[in-house]
């Protein structure tokens, strides 16, 4: 009697409804196209900024799911020197950092580059520069040992682990990986490409090659896949931000697959559905980026203006994760500079219709940025 996937007969043959699944395909293959053909129609700097983004959480997002925290502002910076950005706020990166950015972006930037078992031992030494996982010695750059059986994947916090299945035995990795390495890189017309991402992560994970790292690397092949089927370097949605966003979904279904049978057709479905949502945040995203792009536009036709060091650390921040109304003492605060410091760089953005006054005087005074309607509508009375 099987217990786990895996240990079928005629594994690793995967089947699945394709009735089921070809809607929901379409569906995604459709919003895919419309994100990628809007992105295409924008200009380079643009691009670039929703990469760097999306590449940024995709990052942080992952190693989030495994317990590891990195610094989004780290991440970021490693990100944009590799890529030759100009960006504001650049800063140091740690070592970690480094070594994790740099195994995504060969994951991604290359991802027309055949996957072998030694590109996988390369990521999976990145991650663990040390060779060790928190206080234990793992092995690295090689496939998990034939001593370190039985390998459970389980999520939680120690000494409440929860075990999700056991991967298949060491002794048998070199003949899996193998069988897996050559699938990956058959260019098969017959599979759609995203159902071939879906795939791989699941089929990644079930084998669990290594002693640790196998969920970052499950889902930067994933990443390639999906960039291979974008054709394209530049990466605009993040299916990891929204893995880490359904976590617990996320296991359940890993989980329960394992312990069904070569059918994989809600895995699948979860996948694909999971990659929908990734895709109504890559718009949200973009949105974001396109109405950043406006206000400096409308920043920069008004030739009178010219901003302050002040004025433009507070703008960046305004159209990053900035919460609530802008008032002076906030101004001041995050400036650091003094209230009629403050007060006057406000009434000069707001003189110029970049900032908004709220209705409310006295002590209740804030403002806001000018909102993407409004720039329209000044845009047409100034030309």
């Amino acid at each position: 009697m099987t217990t786990y996937i895996h240990e079928h007969e005629h594994w690793p043959k995967f089947i699945w409804n394709h009735e089921k699944i070809s809607p929901l395909l379409a569906s995604v293959r459709h919003r895919q196209g419309h994100l990628l053909g809007s992105m295409s129609n924008l200009g380079f700097a643009i691009q670039e900024e929703s990469n760097l983004i999306t590449l940024t959480q995709d990052i942080v997002k992952s190693s989030a799911i495994e317990g590891s925290i990195l610094k989004l502002d780290e991440v970021r910076s490693s990100i944009a020197r590799r890529m030759g950005l100009s960006i504001g706020g650049i800063v140091p990166s740690s070592r970690h950092v480094e070594a994790i950015v740099e195994m995504m972006l060969d994951a991604t930037q290359n991802h027309e580059k055949e996957l072998s078992a030694e590109r996988l031992f390369s990521w999976q030494a990145a991650l663990f520069p040390n060779g060790r996982s928190g206080m234990h010695a793992i092995t690295v750059g090689a496939w998990r040992p034939i001593g370190s059986d039985p390998m459970q994947v389980v999520s939680g916090p120690i000494g409440h682990e929860h075990v999700h299945f056991e991967a298949p035995p060491a002794k048998k990795l070199n003949t899996e990986m193998n069988q897996f390495l050559t699938w990956f890189n058959h260019a098969d017309v017959l599979l759609d490409p995203l159902l071939k991402a879906g795939i791989a992560h699941f089929w990644f994970v079930t084998l669990h090659p290594f002693e640790d790292g196998n969920g970052r690397i499950a889902r930067a092949i994933a990443d390639m896949a999906l960039a291979r089927a974008d054709q394209s370097k530049l990466r605009f949605y993040s299916m990891s931000s929204q893995i880490e966003a359904e976590r617990k979904d996320y296991y359940q279904h890993l989980e329960t697959q394992q312990r069904g049978s070569l059918d994989i057709t809600a895995w699948l479905d979860w996948f694909l559905s999971c990659l929908s949502r990734s895709l109504t945040h890559a718009e949200s995203v973009l949105s974001a980026v396109l109405y950043k792009a406006k206000i400096w536009n409308w920043i920069h036709i008004q030739q009178a203006l010219t901003l302050t060091q002040r004025q433009i650390l507070i703008l960046n921040k305004m159209l990053e994760n900035f919460e609530g109304h802008l008032n002076s003492s906030k101004y001041a605060k995050l400036a650091k500079c003094s209230q009629d410091t403050a007060l006057r760089d406000i009434r000069e953005l707001v003189g110029h219709q970049i900032f908004v006054q709220s209705t409310s005087g006295g002590r209740s005074t804030s403002y806001r940025l000018v909102s993407s309607a409004e720039i329209d509508q000044l845009e047409i009375k100034k030309f």
